[in-house]
């Protein structure tokens, strides 16, 4: 019985160049929703280490689920 052949492999394609500009461009409205969102964060986390049940939590989510995402996408 003849040996099995191993099977050949193709070298990988090469990468596609890489584009000469960015797609993600940030513009002065995201870093002031970025900057908002880093005050909201710490001022929910000096809240929450005074004992706040009520502003802390609403400041965090603020930050994190809002601010954070619309400097990102805006």
């Amino acid at each position: 019985m003849p040996r099995p052949q191993p099977a050949v492999r193709r070298a990988a394609p090469p990468p596609a160049p890489a584009d000469t500009e960015s797609t993600l461009r940030f513009s002065t409205l995201n870093f002031a929703f970025l900057a908002a969102a880093m005050v909201a964060i710490v001022g929910g986390f000096v809240l929450l280490g005074a004992g706040s049940t009520v502003a802390a939590p609403l400041l965090l989510m603020l930050g994190y689920a809002v601010l954070v995402p619309l400097g990102i996408i805006l």
